[in-house]
């Protein structure tokens, strides 16, 4: 009967001990996608573009404006 229980943990043993042993650890491997960059295409900008035309206009107008009176 001792001889029984010997060979069963013996076996169990055996079995856990080549199972955690088998094979070795293996680092995982992170593939990383390209970033990928667009870029605008280059234009003016019409919000900077138009208040300076108008401020301009503005100037123009009091500039020439003659008060002869």
């Amino acid at each position: 009967m001792i001889m029984t229980k010997f060979a069963t943990f013996a076996a169990v043993l055996g079995l856990t001990a080549t199972s955690a042993l088998a094979g070795g650890y293996v680092a995982p491997v992170v593939e990383v996608e390209p970033v990928v960059v667009e870029e605008q295409a280059a234009s003016s900008n019409a919000g900077l573009v138009v208040p300076a035309l108008l401020l301009l206009g503005v100037i123009a107008a009091v500039a020439s404006d003659d008060d002869d009176s």
